[in-house]
């Protein structure tokens, strides 16, 4: 078994040299093992791959002694919200999310959606994994299947709209993914929405474009759509459907902190005074925007299962990603993508707001994006930066934040690649410029 397929936050790798069935029989043996747990639930995406990696956990689990719960295809937010309504003791998501069809993947969590991840058991059930060597057990667990849960799920969502509102025009794009399950919970408001769709028909082959709403190109149909239909909302899925982008009635596209904002306000009439995690990357007008609707803010780190972690540490309500991810307490604290969209909708229905008026309060910096840069020694580079910018305020929650009284910027490693990853925001157009040139010439020097 390759080590690389074990990530921070997830398994990624490419099938059926790196992920198969006998990787997932001795990951299942080894997730059995390290948590001890009784019980197992199984979702998987529409990859052609995930059958046959179902098959293999599905074996590991049970030679291991557990018993395995199936609830078939599946969204990645579904799979969460069966982990705190079904009696077990963990769940698994076989998805490679919106990798291309050549890979697959798991995302791990214990009850309750607790996560799974580095630092909170990715390394210990990777160590066992590459072992294949487990204690004998003394009885094969059984298997059930509960096919029940799209239903549940979708009527727990249904619940969160608020109806008698003037009718909206959405495009959703699923872009051939897991989102296209969560179609019903907006065919349930006739009177309210009126849905356009692109591309929802599930092809883990994805056709038509990468299921990747980060990806600015992937969007370009969806804000097509949107104009041609004088739309109110484009709506993008990922592939596991726990991530969501969205693009304007004039056919910008939103960028994903700023939903950090605008779900945090609706989020905080329910619980004012509420704690708030967001993104260490995002804007500072997000941060403005949640303290000025009475929510507190911290920051939070780079990926979901740290994220997770960290909300159940300090308690926070709401918590938000740059990559379209949000973290809901209405789902044990995971992503739940249609309740982001039913809250936006809300808001806007509330306010009697466009989305465009919506986020032009937030436009007051200019913010440089992901920039990525090749590096060979990215410890070094990291040093270099902190002592030429030290007399800035500097944060070491995941890489470095160094802020100054006009811009900061960001630098963080990837988990994956030898790479720097640099964000970077400013007041003025023209300090952007010149900052994004200093800082990329001591990182790639």
């Amino acid at each position: 078994m390759n080590s690389k397929i074990f990530k921070a936050y997830d398994i990624r790798g490419l099938y059926p040299e790196e992920i198969n069935k006998d990787a997932a029989y001795y990951i299942g043996r080894a997730l059995v093992t390290h948590t001890g747990a009784k019980k197992v639930i199984i979702g998987f995406d529409m990859r052609e791959s995930s059958s046959e990696i179902e098959s293999g956990l599905i074996s590991g689990i049970t030679d291991q002694g557990a018993d395995v719960i199936k609830i078939g295809l599946s969204t990645t937010p579904m799979l969460y919200f069966s982990s705190w309504q079904i009696e077990a003791d963990a769940a698994i998501m076989i998805t490679a999310s919106h990798n291309p069809a050549e890979y697959n993947g798991m995302k791990f969590c214990l009850k309750n959606a607790i996560p799974i991840g580095e630092g909170s058991g990715m390394e210990e059930i990777r160590d066992l994994a590459l072992t294949e060597k487990f204690p004998k057990s003394e009885a094969k667990g059984n298997i059930a299947k509960r096919l029940d849960f799209l239903e549940k799920y979708l009527i727990y969502m249904e619940n969160f709209f608020i109806t008698g509102c003037a009718k909206k025009k959405l495009v959703f794009d699923f872009g051939n993914g897991m989102g296209i399950l969560d179609k019903a919970v907006f065919e349930k408001f006739p009177a309210e929405i009126e849905s356009i769709y692109l591309y929802d028909i599930l092809d883990g082959n994805f056709p038509n474009h990468e299921a990747n709403p980060l990806k600015t190109e992937t969007l370009k149909a969806l804000q097509e759509k949107v104009i041609a239909e004088k739309a109110d909302l484009g709506i993008a899925y990922d592939g596991d459907a726990d991530r969501v982008g969205f693009v304007t009635e004039t056919g910008e596209i939103v960028p994903m902190d700023y939903l950090i904002a605008l779900l945090a306000k609706e989020i905080l009439k329910k619980n004012p005074g509420g704690l708030i995690l967001m993104d260490l990357r995002s804007s500072n007008s997000v941060r403005e925007a949640i303290e000025k609707a009475g929510g507190k803010v911290n920051r939070c780190r780079v990926g979901h299962s740290l994220i997770k972690k960290q909300m159940r540490e300090e308690g926070a309500i709401f918590a938000g990603e740059l990559s379209g991810h949000y973290f809901f307490s209405e789902n044990s604290k995971a992503e739940m993508t249609t309740f982001a969209i039913l809250t936006l909708l809300n808001l806007m229905n509330e306010t009697g707001k466009t989305m465009s008026m919506l986020i032009a309060d937030l436009k007051k910096y200019f913010h440089s994006g992901e920039i990525n840069s090749d590096v060979a020694d990215k410890d070094a580079v990291i040093r270099k930066l902190k002592e030429i910018y030290r007399n800035g305020k500097l944060d070491e929650l995941d890489g470095i934040r160094i802020d100054f009284p006009d811009w900061w910027f960001n630098v963080r490693a990837s988990n994956t690649e030898p790479k720097l990853r640099l964000n970077l925001e400013t007041k003025t157009k023209e300090l952007m410029e010149e900052k994004k040139v200093e800082l990329l010439n001591i990182i790639r020097k």
